[in-house]
């Protein structure tokens, strides 16, 4: 597997985490592999061969080749047909609102079409530019002149969404919604409203998500006990810390290490 991260533009790095690229050569033994929940929206471009999702056991459908992954609350399936080859922008929690007008709860645990997103006759255009364009390095080039236009025709996500964003992500989601607000309860209410409205799921949602992103990083690149890792990212104990692992991947710690159909989700945490 050939992964590979890049840096936005600075322009776009406050709603842009980053650009990505994978690779996988087709192999005859393919597996099925879980993906987790994220707190990111990713934009994806399918190079290569078809990509299944499964929404059962025994039944897929076939992603869409330019698309919009939302917010991904529960764990699912995905399988590659032959060679693998993607490449994609992964926006911060509040990023993507910045682009479209619809709202982002609609794209949650879903892919969308570009071209549901935009109008078609744009989304089809960036699709093959992006399709025919001779290396990473010019599709970043493609898709940042595309999300520099849209920006400007957007209206930006409010403030008080972004600020307390921005709060989880610097303390790793262990910081509570009552003391970013300092207690205030009407302004947490209007919180709640405008991050299911911007960011598709509730503040205490996103703050679970993050802290657990956290603890998953550290778990696969340094070498602590399950307790330590808990302790380190303000889980109540050990217990507490596997309750919301399962919550959110579907399988324990100690299962998700070591499991070949997690290989492609702990690459992401490398």
């Amino acid at each position: 597997m050939d992964y590979k991260t890049f840096q936005p533009h600075p322009d776009l790095e406050s709603l842009i985490s980053c650009y990505w690229t994978l690779e996988i050569p087709k192999t005859q033994d393919t597996q099925r592999q879980r993906i987790i929940p994220d707190v990111t929206i990713e934009m994806a471009f399918i190079l290569g061969d078809d990509i299944k999702r499964f929404t059962s056991e025994d039944s897929f459908i076939i992603q869409p080749r330019a698309m919009v992954l939302g917010h991904t609350i529960a764990p699912f399936y995905i399988e590659p047909t032959g060679y693998v080859c993607t490449f994609a922008i992964r926006f911060y929690p509040y990023g993507f609102a910045n682009f479209v007008t619809v709202p982002i709860k609609t794209l949650e645990n879903t892919e969308t079409p570009l071209a549901v997103l935009f109008e078609e006759k744009t989304a089809k255009k960036l699709e093959q530019d992006i399709i025919h364009a001779a290396n990473t390095k010019q599709r970043i080039k493609i898709i940042e002149s595309f999300l520099l236009n849209k920006l400007n025709e957007q209206a930006t996500v409010n403030n008080i969404v972004k600020t307390t964003i921005d709060t989880l992500l610097a303390t790793k989601g262990s910081t509570s919604i009552s003391q970013i607000l300092k207690e205030d309860l009407s302004k947490r209410r209007q919180l709640e409203r405008m991050f299911i409205k911007q960011i598709g799921v509730s503040p205490k949602q996103l703050g679970k998500l993050i802290r657990l992103q956290s603890a998953l990083k550290a778990m696969l690149n340094e070498d602590e006990s399950l307790t330590n890792i808990a302790y380190q990212n303000d889980y109540y104990d050990q217990s507490h810390f596997i309750k919301d692992f399962k919550e959110f991947t579907g399988v324990s710690p100690k299962e998700f290490l070591g499991n070949e159909n997690m290989t492609l989700s702990s690459l992401f945490y490398k």
